[in-house]
């Protein structure tokens, strides 16, 4: 088609979609035309503007490496992460869902690790943590033999890949789940932690008085043929950014059971002091069981990154 006016170029693009040999590609592509082009059309987008949003899709790409992803780092701080699983899971997001957000720290290989063991790899500050959960179908039957994979930020709140003094894997393990549907470890109690902000994903933050904080939680990756991979993260309930959650992930349902002890001998003798027990039960729902892409590969090296702390304006 010769483009006479602007309505011309949306009827061109979608009438070279209709191509296509995938019917759910046609599907996806011709409604993402139709919206990003009236979008343009509804903020009158300058040419200037224009250019600096596709100097921030360049900017994402290279600010992404074998241990930091930040296009999944922006898609949480859009809502968009949260959005797209909750569409997805708890019948079509109609009722509440262990499904939750991947992040962009997830590693495949984690050590197999016996059940109730550590997940400690290197020294570690921070108060001991002994967690339990469990897994069952959806009418409460225990699904033995599930894989399942935990990680999490240390104290000092950084994940392993992104921290070059904690160990290869340290806060990473990876569980099978036994007769009863359950897995146990020990760790340490997670903290929050400011998101990077070197790129981006800083720059959008900053522009809407935004902090970069995330509550502390922990997060789930349970597999078995037959389920849907379930993927998930459950929050400490006395976080105080719980509201306000960078990546828009906090879900009143995925707000956790820990209990600090204070006077209660630990389950295990070494333990001096307070000390924390977790525990959730997960429902997986039948489905197909495949594992997601791997947001990053690597671990980081060299000096410890600084992550600045945004005020978030009232």
């Amino acid at each position: 088609m010769i483009i006479g006016n602007q309505q011309d170029v949306t009827k061109a693009v979608l009438e070279e979609l209709q191509r296509a040999p995938n019917a759910r590609f046609k599907e996806v592509m011709s409604a993402f035309v139709r919206h990003a082009h009236a979008f343009a059309r509804e903020v009158k987008l300058t040419e200037d503007e224009f250019r600096t949003a596709m100097n921030y899709i360049v900017e994402l790409g290279k600010h992404s490496n074998e241990f930091h992803n930040e296009a999944v780092l922006m898609s949480g701080s859009l809502g968009l992460s949260t959005l797209v699983c909750l569409l997805n899971n708890g019948d079509d997001g109609h009722t509440d869902t262990d499904q939750n957000l991947l992040g962009p720290f997830w590693r495949m290989h984690s050590p197999v690790t016996q059940n109730g063991a550590s997940i400690v790899r290197s020294p570690t500050p921070g108060p001991v943590m002994f967690a339990e959960a469990w897994f069952s179908d959806r009418t409460g039957n225990p699904i033995a033999g599930a894989e399942v994979d935990i990680w999490h930020s240390s104290p000092e709140g950084f994940y392993e890949n992104q921290d070059p003094a904690q160990a290869e894997m340290n806060l990473r393990g990876k569980f099978f789940t036994d007769a009863e549907g359950r897995i146990a470890f020990r760790s340490v109690l997670p903290a929050g932690y400011p998101i990077p902000i070197g790129g981006p994903v800083g720059d959008l933050l900053r522009a809407q008085g935004r902090h970069n904080m995330r509550p502390a939680h922990l997060h789930f990756l349970a597999s078995k043929d037959g389920f849907k991979t379930l993927i998930s993260q459950i929050y400490v309930p006395d976080d105080p950014n719980l509201e306000t959650d960078v990546q828009f992930g906090v879900t009143r349902h995925l707000i956790g059971k820990y209990i600090r002890h204070e006077n209660e001998p630990a389950p295990e003798a070494d333990v001096q002091g307070p000390w924390y027990s977790f525990e959730h039960r997960f429902v997986m729902q039948d489905g197909d069981s495949k594992l997601p892409r791997a947001p990053i590969t690597g671990k980081a090296e060299g000096e410890r990154p600084v992550l600045p702390v945004l005020v978030r304006t009232p």
